[in-house]
């Protein structure tokens, strides 16, 4: 992946938080993390890729940030379950998203979401992944991609 597909990711994150809440979200400076220094927040939800390309795509975030989106969406029912597909939602968006952009032969799983350190979520040993910092109404989360084009 090159800086122009990452840069698809980071439009999904922006359009999914003005779109859904009206207030954008800001994107840090992207860095690279290898397969052992996972970034996750307490739900994390998970879009694994296939087809023309491998990997995997995450969104990460507190609850405080999950719980603030449902309140601002009209959503009462703020619970750690709804807190959870809330997460799974965002990475399913953004993945859907890029599907559209990439083609059809870019394959995306439904979103597994898990709950709890960065020791639940596996990324594929032989990639690297960018991790781009996001903040939305001083809550720091995190888009997580890594993707090699299949070969």
């Amino acid at each position: 992946m090159d800086e122009q597909n990452i840069q698809v990711f980071i439009d999904g994150v922006k359009n999914y938080f003005l779109q859904q809440t009206g207030v954008a979200a800001e994107v840090g400076t992207p860095y690279l993390s290898d397969a052992q220094a996972r970034v996750a927040y307490e739900y994390t939800g998970i879009i694994g890729i296939s087809g023309s390309s491998r990997g995997c795509v995450y969104y990460t975030a507190p609850g405080a940030l999950l719980r603030d989106v449902l309140l601002r969406i009209g959503e009462s029912d703020v619970t750690p379950a709804n807190q959870s597909d809330l997460a799974g939602e965002v990475a399913n968006t953004i993945a859907g998203n890029a599907r559209r952009e990439f083609g059809k032969d870019f394959m995306i799983s439904v979103p597994v979401v898990v709950s709890g350190g960065a020791e639940r979520i596996s990324l594929p040993p032989d990639l690297r992944a960018m991790v781009v910092p996001i903040l939305w109404r001083k809550h720091a989360a995190a888009l997580v991609v890594a993707l090699a084009d299949k070969q």
